[in-house]
């Protein structure tokens, strides 16, 4: 094993690590978890973690960079498999629950102010990441109206803030009220209320030739 990790480059290090802070987040929470839990976790010194990462808030963000391209990734691949723009945010919407399913320690990463009042760079790439994922959704919404599949007179950066707060409230009510229930099944109960509200019609239905 030690030889193994011995082999690692320094990205893979890197990654190693995060991949453990990740863990750790989502057993206990983010102030709680240490640099020795992670050194621990890695199978690697203390000093070892500081020789990869200067500091502890270097690894949380990190962490969310982290995050943040794995997100997009599963966000992209779920648009791409879209038949249409309204088919491709249906998919976005069901890929982000089911990965944050699938990385519990995302609320705590995302919501506690451990990490957002303490390092400002980490505040910033969130909203980054929240900006980011607004003008993909807003974009898709675009394209519905263009192709006459949601209400001519529709916000798309409103409709887009309503998307992705939509995704947050469910991820903070399983989270803190229902950790029992999954967001997947949650979000069957909301998203056609969101469909709605932005006056929502299947490709098939508008053009029933």
């Amino acid at each position: 094993m030690s030889e193994r990790r011995q082999r690692l480059s320094a990205e893979e290090r890197q990654e190693e690590i995060i991949k453990a802070a990740v863990e750790l987040a989502g057993e206990q929470s983010v102030d709680k978890v240490t640099t020795q839990d992670m050194a621990r976790a890695v199978g690697v010194t203390q000093g070892a973690i500081f020789r990869h990462f200067p500091t502890k808030d270097m690894i949380w963000l990190g962490v969310i960079h982290w995050v943040r391209g794995r997100l997009m990734s599963v966000l992209d691949m779920a648009a791409d498999q879209g038949r249409d723009p309204l088919d491709s945010l249906e998919k976005m919407f069901y890929a982000h629950l089911g990965f944050v399913d699938k990385v519990p320690a995302i609320p705590k990463l995302i919501f506690t102010d451990q990490l957002l009042k303490k390092n400002p760079r980490i505040k910033e790439l969130i909203r980054s990441i929240l900006a980011d994922y607004e003008a993909r959704v807003s974009a898709l919404l675009a394209q519905a109206k263009a192709q006459h599949l949601v209400r001519p007179d529709l916000d798309e950066h409103g409709a887009a803030v309503m998307f992705t707060g939509i995704i947050q409230g469910l991820v903070l009510r399983v989270s803190v009220i229902e950790a029992q229930k999954s967001l997947t099944s949650e979000g069957k109960l909301v998203f056609p209320i969101f469909l709605h509200g932005i006056g929502a019609t299947r490709a098939d239905d508008a053009n029933p030739d």
